[in-house]
Formats: C-alpha cells, structure tokens, sequence
C-alpha cells in the first residue's frame, strides 16, 4: 500500500514521533475535502509506525555517504565534473563552499567531521586500530550547510613518501574556504606553525599565480581574492589550560606573535581564529566550532559560495599541473618550494629548473637564473644578435652556409669563397668569416656576443636540438657533395656547357656544334664526356685524348689535354704557328685557365668529403638512430639491405623522426622535425609521413 506521507515535507516527517502530531495534522487538514483524518490514523496503525521505525526513515533520507576523491599517490578518481556531482549527490545548481581539516594522525579529524556536520553518523570511517583510518583525501556534501567536506590524511603517519602527500595536501588547502586543524596535543607544537606558515607560502608563490591563470583561460572560476581560505585553529587538551583573552592579548594574537617568532607568516590567509577547550571528561564539545564554523560559512565578504562543479575543475586543473615524481629529498622545516617547481634539471650544471610544475604546458619554457657552464658534449655556447642585444631583444642566431635570399648554386660558390655567414632575422647578413683577404675578426668581436644556455632534458630543448651536431655536419657534407655530383647531370649539363663556350679560347668548337669525337667518331651522350684538345679546339672522348704536352703557341706552357690526332701530327705546332686566324689571345688562355683551375678544385670536393664523412659518421649518429650494421631491411617495404654480414643494398637512409632504416623509396619527403632539432626539412619514412601531413 502506498503512503500518503511520500510527499511529505523532512520538517514533519521530523516531528512525526511528537504526540501533538495528529492533532497538528486534524487542524491541517480539516478543510481538505480530499483528505479525511480517520484514514490518516488508519494508516499510522495500519503501517505500525512506532519512533524507532521513524528514525530509520529519517537516516534514510539523510543518507550520506564519503567517497575517496585522490589517492595516495595523489590520482584524481572522478574523471569528470558530472561524474563528481553524482557520487555527492549534490545538484548542479546549488552553490557551496568546501570545509577541509588537517592534523597529525590519530588526533580524530574523521571523528570532528561527523560530529561537526552529520550530527555524528559516521560519514567519515574512524578506527580504534593503530593503523591509520583515512588513507588519501575523502569528500562528503552536507545538504543542510550546502558544505563540500572534506577529510584527509594525517600527518606524521607512516608514508613512503612523506613530500608526495604534503603536496596532496597544500592542493586541497588551496581550494577549501575554511580550513579546520585539528590538534590534541597538550601544547601547541611546531609541526602547527610549520604546516600553516609554508602553506601560506605555497599559496601566495604558487596556487595564487596558477588560479589567476585559469581566470584568464577558462574564465570558469569567477572573480578571485587573492586571499586564502580561513583558518580554525581547534586545539583539545586534557591537563593543560589552552590560550585565554588576556591582558590585552586574544589568542589570536599570541598565536600571531608565535608565528614572527619561527619568521613564519599567515599573510595568505582571509582570517585566524583559535578555539580551545579542555576536556577533563569526554565526550568533546563540539558547539564552539560549529558555531565558528557556521559564522564563516555566512561570511561571503572575502570568499563566495560557488557551484560544485567550479570546485571539482579547480582541484583538477591544480592537481593536473602540481603533479609528477618529486623524489624521497630530506623533508625540511621550511615547506620546499620544490614540491611545487619543475623537476628537471640542466644536463651540463645540474641546475633545477625554478618554473612551475606544469610550465611546459603553457608553452612557457624552462628558466634558471644561475650561471651554467659550458660542456663540450652539449656544444651549449650560442650567439645573440649584438644589435638585438643593444636593443632589448635576445635574438639566437647561428652559423650557415648560406644566407635566406641566396640560390643555392650562389650560396654554394659564395661559401666556397667567402666561409660560413651568420645572418640575423631583423639585421640580415652581420658576418662572414672569410669577408676579408685577411684580418678577419671572430664573430664574437664584431656580430655576436656568446652565451653559455642551459641544457634541459625535454624533446623540445636545446639538449634535443644539439644531440645531433654531427650528424648535422654529415647531411651538410653530403648535400655539397651530391651538389658537386650532380654538375653533371641534366639539365645541369647543358648550363655548364654554356657557360664553358662564354670563357673558352676562340679556336674552340662550340660543345653545342660538337656531335661526335673528332678522332674516333663516336657520338657523345650521357655516358660519354666531351673534352677539347688544347692544341685543334676539336671536341674529343676521353679515350682519344689520354696524352698530355705543353702547347706553347697556344699560350699553354705546361702539359695540357691534347688529342692523339695532334700527338702523332708532329707539324701540327708549324701549321698553327703559319696560320693567324687561328692565333689566341691570351686573355682568353688565361680566363680559361682559372676556370679549369676552379672546375678541378670542386671536382676534387666530392670525393675529398667523403673521407671525413665516413670517419664520423659512426661517432656522430645521434642517439636514437639505429646503427647501420643492425638494420637488414627497411622499416617500410621490408627491402633486405644486407644479408649477415654481405651487403646487398649500399644505400641505408635514416628516418629522422623515428631513427630507424629505410630505402630511397620508402623516404622521398623532406619535413622539419622540430622535436628532433631538424628545424630544416630532412628525411623521414612514409611511415612517420603521416605525422606532417
């Protein structure tokens, strides 16, 4: 049978155990033509209601319960605000303010708890064992205060890692609006000021920052007082007397004088108030405190209610970024700011990074004011702009072997002549390092100033970017030498011919007119090479010009190209010396010859780099590459580059990304790979391919 009392407000469900009960209900109800005062009575005995059935209606509809809201190891346990909402059983709407408590353990902050807002149901689990009783932070809502509570575990309890849960518990410190500590000790002990001084430090240099910037970015939070929660100092004894109002002193100020005294300060904190009582016979009075507690609940001139949801995002977003392995260091009396900066430290000087935990996120690099020192291995000496520098900006700027508006056959020959460039991005070009015939400065005398830079383990650091040098040289070597190579393929040819006609002698035939080899009449192609007698001017194959002697009457005195049509016509040199349309100028001859000069210098290039290249190439791969006697096959097709110890491919290409083989094939995409410290396009894998596009 279904009641009629489902309906029924909690204030007279509350009062359905008092006599006057169907009295109250008669007068009610008597002008109610839909409900008649005999079927209630009917009902109540019917039902057989008695007081101790009522009083389990009652628990059940307060029912409450706690939930463990982070771990030990400081994991957050509700993956979402809604999923929050649901366990607390609070709705969205309503606006609440968070109640935390702290102390040492085994001092019955579980039991304050339930005794302060759930009329002492055990909400929260309390134990008489030796063990601790709460483990991590525990969250209740109470409907009657609209109160978030709060419960976590004490200190100086058995923990592996006594720093990991005083970080856990500054984070809920930094989202509560009244902090309660719990003490039972006869006397105040340091361990109080210690705790509640830090965690004034770590509020102001820390949390306040981190929820400033979460204002800005999410805009979810609400206009913030950069002021902390209030703090209720509630201190039990037993035989001692506990502080008093006297001669002009309240407890709050001796407890004030003894922060100054231990130069701790509680300057983050909205207020300070000290509740003390000595209790000679239990069981504890908790009156004063809920008092105290409720007068600060109904304060809003410093902190206001906010919705559940807005809390469970703060704690997220704080217990995202202050997060990580902080180490078992020796716990100090001052609370270390390490717990809440960044973990990573200089590869080179050890230094520790001063950023927030979590900075990296921001986009706001690692920081270290100290001096580092300069270590060969990490090459972390870089140069700044002096221009840049003289006007307030920190402009990184480094060697190349071209500037940005150079091609790349003019920067390669620039190079050649005039060394490596350093350019700026607002200045351009501010030094070359063969500028001069001599007397060339070093770049830090004149364009630069040099800087020793930290060295910080992360992908996206300048360890990373230095890991390769090199490599680096290897790619740069071998990119002058495949340039060099490439001078004589198409249409590359065909340039250079024309520019050899500009310079040649006026006996010579034009490359463009010379189809077949003058002696043996083979046609020129691909694979075969021109060349010009010194002596005829003809186009011959380097099988028919395989002699060399001095053509003095052409102005050539030392041993030349001649062909062997001219080697064995031994009046060749009368027939020329008898003809004058054929005489040469010897500006022309000497043109020529710088020109051979050059064109036997670069030719020299290629082959003279691959000696150094192959000599490093092993000592200079970076880290992550895999060593080319371990690779057999391509990461991509799966292409066998060597079978044991035979090679049968010569040409092993690195992915630059992943580090791994790969044929020509498999790796005809150039991206730069910023996490590896290629800032220029370089090779990857098809693999890796999907990464960029």
């Amino acid at each position: 049978m279904k009641s009629n009392f489902s309906n029924t407000s909690p204030a007279i469900m509350e009062s359905i155990d008092n006599p006057s009960f169907i009295l109250n209900v008669n007068q009610s109800t008597a002008c109610n033509k839909n409900v008649n005062i005999s079927d209630i009575v009917s009902h109540l005995e019917c039902s057989k209601l008695d007081v101790d059935n009522v009083n389990l209606l009652e628990k059940k509809e307060n029912l409450c319960e706690s939930f463990l809201l982070i771990n030990e190891k400081e994991h957050l346990k509700f993956s979402s605000a809604e999923e929050f909402l649901k366990y607390i059983n609070c709705d969205e709407n309503v606006k609440v303010k968070v109640v935390s408590i702290f102390g040492n353990t085994g001092d019955g902050k579980s039991f304050t708890m339930n005794e302060c807002f759930f009329n002492g149901k055990e909400v929260f689990h309390t134990s008489s064992e030796q063990d601790s009783c709460t483990i991590g932070i525990w969250v209740a809502y109470d409907r009657n205060l609209n109160v978030i509570c709060i419960d976590t575990e004490g200190m100086l309890g058995s923990t592996n890692n006594e720093n990991q849960r005083m970080r856990l518990l500054l984070k809920i410190l930094a989202i509560s609006d009244i902090v309660i500590y719990r003490t039972r000790s006869e006397r105040l002990h340091r361990d109080l000021f210690t705790f509640l001084g830090t965690a004034s430090k770590a509020y102001t240099h820390h949390f306040t920052p981190a929820l400033q910037l979460l204002c800005q970015k999410g805009d979810f939070l609400g206009s913030l007082s950069a002021l902390g929660p209030a703090v209720i100092i509630f201190h039990e004894t037993r035989f001692t007397k506990v502080l008093k109002s006297g001669k002009g002193e309240s407890p709050e100020d001796v407890l004030r004088s003894k922060f100054s005294q231990l130069r701790l300060d509680m300057e983050a904190f909205s207020s300070l108030k000290y509740i003390g009582i000595q209790t000679a016979i239990p069981p504890t009075s908790f009156k004063e405190l809920q008092d105290a507690v409720i007068c600060e609940l109904e304060n809003t001139t410093v902190r206001s209610s906010r919705k559940a949801r807005i809390v469970f995002l703060t704690l997220k977003a704080l217990n995202d970024k202050f997060s990580g392995d902080i180490g078992n260091m020796k716990y100090e009396i001052m609370f270390p700011d390490q717990y809440f900066t960044c973990t990573s430290r200089c590869l080179s000087c050890e230094s520790r990074c001063t950023g927030s935990m979590g900075h990296l996120k921001e986009n706001i690099p690692h920081i270290n004011n100290n001096k580092c020192r300069y270590e060969h291995q990490f090459s972390n000496c870089i140069y700044i702009c002096k221009k840049c520098h003289t006007n307030g900006r920190e402009v990184v700027v480094s060697p190349k072997y071209s500037s940005s508006n150079e091609s790349t056959w003019f920067a390669f020959a620039k190079y050649a002549w005039s060394g490596y460039v350093i350019e700026c991005p607002h200045h351009g070009e501010i030094y070359r390092s063969r500028q001069f015939w001599y007397g060339n400065a070093d770049p830090e005398m004149r364009a630069v100033r040099s800087e020793i830079h930290h060295v910080w383990p992360d992908k996206n650091s300048i360890s990373q970017k230095l890991q390769n040098p090199g490599q680096r040289v290897i790619d740069g070597v071998s990119y002058i030498s495949e340039t060099v190579y490439n001078v004589s393929s198409e249409p590359s040819r065909y340039l250079s011919s024309w520019m050899a006609d500009q310079i040649a002698p006026k006996y010579w035939e034009l490359n463009a007119e010379i189809i077949n080899c003058a002696v043996c009449k083979r046609m020129f192609d691909a694979e075969l090479t021109k060349h010009h007698c010194r002596a005829c001017g003809k186009g011959v194959c380097k099988t028919c010009s395989t002699k060399n002697r001095p053509v003095p009457e052409r102005g050539w005195t030392y041993p030349v190209r001649v062909c062997d049509s001219c080697i064995v016509d031994s009046a060749v040199s009368d027939r020329i010396s008898l003809s004058s349309d054929v005489s040469s100028d010897d500006t022309e001859i000497r043109v020529r010859k710088v020109t051979e000069a050059v064109v036997n210098t670069i030719s020299s290039v290629a082959s003279v780099f691959e000696y150094p290249k192959n000599m490093i190439k092993d000592t200079a791969r970076p880290t992550y590459w895999i060593p080319d006697d371990k690779i057999k096959y391509c990461c991509v097709c799966g292409l066998r580059f060597r079978n044991n110890e035979m090679i049968i491919v010569k040409n092993i290409h690195h992915c630059r990304d992943c580090g791994d083989g790969v044929c020509s094939k498999c790796s005809t995409h150039k991206y730069p790979v910023l996490h590896r410290g290629w800032e220029h396009p370089v090779r990857i894998c098809d693999n890796c391919l999907s990464k960029y596009c």
